[in-house]
């Protein structure tokens, strides 16, 4: 059995520092899972880490991909009952192979009724959204969301309006978020509207920010000073001031609120997963195998796309 997986041993642009290597599977460590994996997504989360940007945290050598879905082929005795099922083999080893070891009791169990190209990526993005909108609920408030078109913001949208939010808005930089938007329920916003952004920003009551930069100013700049401006990524590569004591501003990294669940209470937060994703606005796929992951990584950087890059992992 020969494993094949993604690496980096340096930081730096992800086409530049990736690098597919193979070799035979270490013996399994106590309390793991082995994993066939089945896919695994390109995300920003996946990318970002490959640049150096979270180096203090990035030990290397390092195998890329945070996400995916898998079938259970080892296991411990008291886990016995996973073989031969698929999980989420998470808080582990790097995706971005074809076999994955991962402590057993954090491996979510998927159900039957989840198709395997929308469990490989029901972690970053639908935990994040679900758990920015417990840390800062939106009912009874107007939503604005920064970079509307991505995984994320379509989730958070949805389920702030589910969640009782008066109203809910997205900023998209392509034309052709603007009629998906719209049919989720989302009203659309152009980015080079400034205009626009303003009046919207001006009556906002909470933002999920995920760009910075200077519409994260523009915003800021104009919200109302009892509203809530929550940051959860730096699309833009930019930082941003505010230049005012208020709205309050909040960081949210997926990472932090991570360091606060403990097993029981991780597995409580994919069964509501479970319930809300299948019956959600997601985005399609286009699978590309292991061996084109640089397809993959070029498919992820077009602008304006409507679909998420997944890496097939099977030979």
């Amino acid at each position: 059995m020969e494993n094949l997986a993604l690496w980096y041993r340096r930081f730096g642009e992800p086409e530049t520092v990736l690098q597919p290597e193979t070799a035979p599977p270490g013996a399994l460590a106590p309390g793991q899972l082995r994993v066939r994996m089945l896919f695994s997504p390109v995300n920003a989360s996946d990318l970002i880490p490959i640049t150096g940007a979270y180096r203090h945290r990035t030990p290397l050598p390092a195998i890329a991909g945070y996400e995916g879905v898998g079938v259970v082929i080892e296991a411990p005795a008291s886990f016995k009952h996973l073989v031969g099922q698929r999980v989420l083999p998470l808080r582990g080893q790097g995706t971005w192979q074809r076999y994955v070891d991962c402590p057993a009791e954090y491996a979510i169990p998927v159900p039957d009724t989840v198709a395997a190209h929308l469990a490989a990526r029901a972690y970053i993005n639908p935990l994040a959204a679900q758990m920015m909108l417990t840390r800062y609920p939106p009912r009874g408030k107007r939503v604005l969301l920064t970079a509307a078109g991505s995984d994320c913001a379509i989730l958070l949208g949805q389920w702030a309006r589910q969640a009782g939010a008066e109203a809910v808005y997205g900023i998209h930089r392509s034309a052709v978020h603007a009629e998906r938007l719209e049919a989720m329920g989302i009203t659309p916003v152009a980015q080079h509207d400034a205009n626009r952004i303003g009046i919207v920003a001006v009556r906002s009551d909470i933002v999920y920010d995920a760009t910075g930069g200077p519409l994260a100013e523009a915003i800021l700049s104009v919200m109302p000073e009892q509203g809530m401006f929550v940051c959860y990524g730096l699309l833009s590569g930019q930082a941003f001031t505010q230049r005012r004591p208020a709205p309050r501003v909040a960081w949210f990294h997926i990472r932090n609120g991570l360091d606060a669940l403990g097993v029981e209470a991780w597995r409580a937060e994919f069964e509501r997963i479970w319930r809300m994703l299948p019956g959600s606005e997601y985005s399609d796929v286009t699978v590309y195998p292991l061996a084109e992951w640089q397809r993959a990584l070029s498919a992820y950087r077009e602008g304006g796309r409507t679909r998420k890059p997944l890496l097939s992992m099977e030979d």
